[in-house]
């Protein structure tokens, strides 16, 4: 528990040894499930609550604030990291009400079985008094579910976005001080998590535009005392704005793909294109995800396995698809021994990204030298796509 200001608590659990989310996403820097208590003149509220493994940390913080009764929970989320403990804060505190929107209550009666009794919604842009203090309920849609809403305290300037401008990252840091490692851990939970929703964190920059804000206190991570850091991150990764940089993630089983992609690196790199390699047998999805948020081109590399793309290629396929990143052009290398329909293989795997292909090159067996002279087609083609589009002078 952590004071921020008069009667204003931290009051949620550090995750410090949490490797993998929703058995999927790596956390290598653990993370935090933050609420927040707010003691009005009149009433007092909590502002989510923790995971459920963390709900003897949460209770044991509110009975250091001495609080004796709790008037509204806030749920701003429906997802369990946010609102799993809700049910036991409940039946601590009975006389409780969940103030949501309509999406969220709905939401939460399916995955809590929370009885409809105990909620109060409110709409888009509308208040509620503590007495001294008002909040005021944004709905801020597709950051990432449906459902999400953000809470603006105006007498402190404090917002509170749920997962909007978060990180995983646990710390005992209550503000975002250490800016480097602040910046690398919300632009890792930005690529993972808020990718593929830019348009609608276009809007919901937006509509927080116009609020005098001092701090932002996110549902994951420190507390941002510096507003403009992470709005202007989020302005940046959410626009249209790409870099002169390749991503090229690769799988080699005997060497031919391996050997293409270590003489395309070195071509890019002679024409001045920043290139990250990944290979994809040993990668961090984390930090390709984190390379696709600024590159320009993906370039994938694979043998085939039955005619097909390497299974490997083809889940950083999906994966690309599923996160939709604002990548301008898209091309393939790939080998084969007998058959290959990895292009095409690849290619159907990524229908949601708005991409121009660059023809790929597809050799069979070892590359050979007219095989290296299409590796350099392919630099020369990318560097023109680049400078076409004005991120190469």
């Amino acid at each position: 528990m952590q004071k921020i200001k008069p009667n204003i608590y931290a009051v949620g659990a550090i995750d410090w040894d949490r490797r993998l989310f929703d058995q999927l996403i790596p956390l290598p820097d653990g993370t935090t499930y933050n609420a927040y208590l707010i003691k009005g003149s009149e009433k007092t509220v909590l502002l989510d609550t923790v995971d459920p493994t963390k709900t003897e940390v949460l209770i044991d913080n509110l009975v250091r604030t001495e609080v004796e009764k709790i008037d509204y929970i806030v749920a701003h989320h429906a997802e369990q990291d946010h609102s799993g403990s809700l049910p036991d804060i409940l039946m601590l505190y009975p006389d409780a009400k969940v103030v949501t929107n309509p999406k969220c209550k709905s939401m939460l009666m399916d995955l809590l079985a929370i009885s409809e009794d105990k909620f109060i919604t409110v709409e888009d842009n509308q208040t509620l008094s503590l007495g001294d203090k008002t909040l005021q309920f944004i709905y801020i849609p597709w950051v990432h579910w449906p459902e999400t809403m953000a809470t603006y305290l105006a007498e402190d300037k404090i917002l509170f976005p749920c997962d909007f401008f978060g990180s995983h990252l646990a710390t005992s840091d209550l503000y975002a001080d250490d800016l480097p490692l602040v910046y690398e851990a919300a632009k890792r939970y930005y690529a993972e998590i808020m990718m593929p929703f830019r348009t609608p964190i276009k809007n919901n920059l937006e509509k927080i535009k116009s609020l005098e804000i001092e701090l932002i206190a996110t549902s994951h991570g420190p507390i941002y005392n510096n507003p403009k850091f992470i709005i202007d991150a989020y302005t940046d990764w959410a626009s249209d704005k790409v870099k002169n940089e390749v991503i090229l993630p690769y799988v080699s089983m005997h060497g031919s793909t391996k050997k293409m992609v270590e003489y395309f690196v070195d071509t890019l790199m002679e024409r001045h294109i920043t290139v990250k390699q990944f290979d994809l047998a040993s990668v961090d999805i984390g930090k390709l995800a984190m390379a696709l948020v600024d590159a320009a081109t993906i370039v994938l590399a694979c043998p085939t396995v039955l005619a097909c793309a390497h299974p490997l290629a083809a889940y950083a396929a999906t994966l690309t698809n599923e996160l939709r990143p604002k990548t301008k052009f898209v091309s393939i290398i790939t080998s084969f021994g007998w058959a290959s329909r990895a292009v095409e293989h690849l290619t159907s795997l990524m229908p949601n990204l708005k991409v121009e292909m660059i023809e790929p090159v597809v050799v069979k067996g070892h590359p050979k030298d007219n095989d290296f002279a299409a590796l350099e087609k392919l630099a020369d083609n990318i560097l023109a796509k680049h400078k076409g589009i004005g991120i190469v002078d």
